[in-house]
């Protein structure tokens, strides 16, 4: 199932921000016009780093964070950062990136790969509508172990055979930016690259029937299976993450 700020971790990790007091109140969603800070969230899905203490600056701000994980928005004031990935508890540090934030931005911080080439990425999100009507969404493929697959949007009831893919020739590193597509109900499906998505060929990944509302904005991410699954699962996985909704 895909679910907007899923934590999903197979090292499953408490994750505890230093300002959660005012992170409570930036909750999932998009910012609605300018405010006087930054808005940045974390998500890790590096397969097989350990969990991880993310600093920003010299301070720790998110504590053991898991694989999987895609963190709430948190206030900061604009300005330059230094993000930083350690080992959870220690000073091992495994990545680092530097990035300025403008007031009123949204920004996510992605770790990535495996560990022995950990990168970290700054990503700007999309904190303003999609068009009445449709859906703004952000590919990332972060996926380590698969070839390049294909990305199909399903409504219910429709076969892959009776619709264009959405994305072709997706592979790891993969930025789509943001795609308005019709908003409404889809299941996200996979293909290897080039495949006749028929009826005898078992695709990459199956998603869940999952609405996507007019005006919002997501970011969806094909990350790793863990490799504890069984060898007849799907090698790859997908999370979503909110980047905008309207207000109720």
């Amino acid at each position: 199932m895909i679910l907007p700020c899923l934590h999903l971790a197979t090292r499953t990790g408490r994750l505890i921000s230093l300002v959660i007091a005012t992170a409570a109140l930036a909750g999932c969603g998009g910012v609605m016009g300018i405010q006087p800070v930054s808005q940045v969230r974390v998500i890790d899905v590096s397969p097989d780093a350990p969990a991880l203490d993310i600093h920003q600056n010299s301070s720790a701000a998110l504590y053991n964070v898991g694989f999987g994980t895609v963190s709430s928005y948190i206030p900061i004031p604009a300005g330059a950062y230094t993000h930083s990935a350690y080992t959870a508890s220690t000073e091992q540090q495994l990545a680092v990136v530097r990035s300025s934030f403008a007031t009123g931005g949204q920004y996510t911080v992605l770790t990535g790969n495996v560990t022995a080439n950990l990168q970290m990425t700054v990503l700007k999100d999309q904190s303003t509508p999609a068009p009445s009507g449709q859906v703004a969404l952000r590919f990332l493929d972060q996926v380590t172990r698969v070839g390049a697959v294909d990305i199909y949007l399903l409504p219910p009831g429709a076969a892959a055979i009776s619709v264009a893919p959405f994305v072709t020739g997706a592979v790891f590193g993969l930025n789509t930016g943001y795609l308005n597509t019709p908003s409404g109900t889809y299941s996200i499906v996979a293909y290897p690259t080039g495949t006749l998505p028929t009826n005898s060929v078992t695709p990459a990944y199956t998603g869940s029937q999952t609405n996507y509302p007019s005006t919002s904005a997501r970011t969806i991410i094909l990350i790793d299976q863990p490799q504890v699954q069984p060898a007849s699962a799907s090698t790859l996985q997908v999370i979503s993450a909110a980047d905008y909704d309207a207000a109720s």
